[in-house]
């Protein structure tokens, strides 16, 4: 799928991808723990990269730092404003932030790159490198199975990662992966998500 494909896909079903599991309610406890104890050790400007409706956006603006949603679907771009309107919001994507290199202590990209194929993935990955200064933190929601594959997701085509490869990948692109975790979330899903650290050398 293409980045425009997607980017329609997600539009035409905005409002019912909101109402289904666009609030901090559809998020699980595990997940708004993990992310609170990562945004704490966060110290500087975080980016939420595919912010969607924003519920991401809203929960990391209480904890202190400068904290920015980006979208490429102008539905969600919309429904975030008015149901958050005192968080900021614009429009971008994964692959080109628009910031400074070494500007951001933190991007936050939780499903954002499930639609990504996977010959792809290191461009989004370097610009999240190119954009955390060194010792910056990376927080990453995705798919997991033991094998490298494509599914039929609600919206269009996801890849499910195995854990290893994922973690690989990663850390390809200068990050240092300090903390995993699966689990089932469905029969047919499992759900992934790592914690990494940016590498000091900047040019791994």
């Amino acid at each position: 799928m293409t980045f425009e494909a997607v980017r329609s896909a997600y539009g035409a079903r905005a409002l019912e991808y909101a109402d289904a599991v666009g609030g901090l309610e559809h998020i699980a406890d595990e997940d708004l723990s993990l992310i609170e104890g990562w945004v704490s050790k966060v110290k500087g400007k975080i980016l939420d990269v595919g912010s969607g409706p924003g519920q991401w956006t809203q929960f990391l603006t209480g904890f202190g730092n400068d904290i920015e949603g980006i979208e490429p679907v102008p539905e969600f771009l919309s429904i975030a404003k008015q149901t958050y309107p005192d968080v900021k919001f614009r429009p971008g994507r994964a692959e080109a932030l628009e910031v400074p290199a070494q500007s951001l202590g933190g991007v936050l990209a939780w499903y954002s790159l499930i639609h990504t194929d996977p010959e792809q993935l290191k461009t989004p990955l370097a610009e999240f490198a190119r954009c955390i200064r060194p010792g910056g933190g990376l927080a990453l929601g995705f798919f997991t199975g033991p094998e490298l594959v494509s599914f039929d997701h609600a919206v269009t085509t996801a890849y499910s990662w195995p854990m290893e490869l994922f973690v690989s990948r990663v850390e390809d692109a200068g990050f240092a992966v300090s903390d995993t975790v699966q689990r089932a979330i469905s029969p047919t899903r499992t759900h992934g998500a790592l914690l990494a650290t940016r590498c000091s050398n900047i040019n791994r």
